[in-house]
């Protein structure tokens, strides 16, 4: 994998603040920060932060961070974009006193899938995303740990995709992501281990 530059993608919407320097790039998110569309809530929030470069087919992209989610719904990770009604969300996100690895896949309507990991509380996590032709495979980690399969989903193998970290304080104000890496590469070989 090779690192991308802070400087190698555009916001979807600017950060409170934003600090670059040789441990990576501190995020502070807006309160009321947040992507969704529509499925339960009914609403349409599309507040998030997300620094988003080019991501073709047949490439992955990695988001590295740590995970010091205090509040609810603090949330960081990749974001996977289309267009305003197609997208992608993974990472970590504190929901109920706990933090959950999660995705939100949205084509038109939002859904939203989590599994509790406590002991990932301030540790490096990686977020990566993977294209390979109609599908979009999502894996995660906690600093050297083996990966864990995140979520399959399909995206268009035509369409043009941009990625990225990304992060969210839908509750409060303060809230701040310190990205410690964004890589690209290949994409994965296969969706299952050898």
């Amino acid at each position: 994998m090779d690192g991308l530059g802070w400087n190698a993608g555009t916001w979807t919407n600017v950060p409170v603040a934003v600090a670059v320097s040789g441990d990576g790039m501190r995020v502070t998110a807006a309160e009321g920060s947040d992507a969704w569309r529509l499925t339960s809530y009914g609403f349409v929030h599309d507040t998030e932060h997300a620094l988003l470069a080019p991501f073709p087919n047949g490439t992955a992209m990695e988001v590295e961070f740590r995970s010091d989610l205090a509040e609810q719904f603090d949330q960081a990770g990749i974001f996977v974009s289309v267009d305003a009604e197609t997208w992608i969300k993974a990472g970590v996100e504190r929901s109920d006193g706990a933090d959950s690895l999660g995705a939100v896949v949205t084509r038109v309507s939002s859904d939203w899938s989590s599994a509790p990991v406590p002991d990932w509380h301030g540790r490096l996590v990686t977020v990566r995303a993977s294209r390979s032709g109609d599908a979009l495979t999502v894996r995660a980690r906690v600093d050297s740990e083996p990966w864990q399969l995140v979520r399959v989903a399909p995206l268009d193998e035509d369409a043009v995709v941009a990625a990225g970290p990304m992060c969210c304080a839908p509750s409060r104000p303060g809230f701040a992501v310190q990205f410690t890496a964004w890589r690209t590469g290949p994409a994965d070989g296969s969706l299952h281990a050898d």
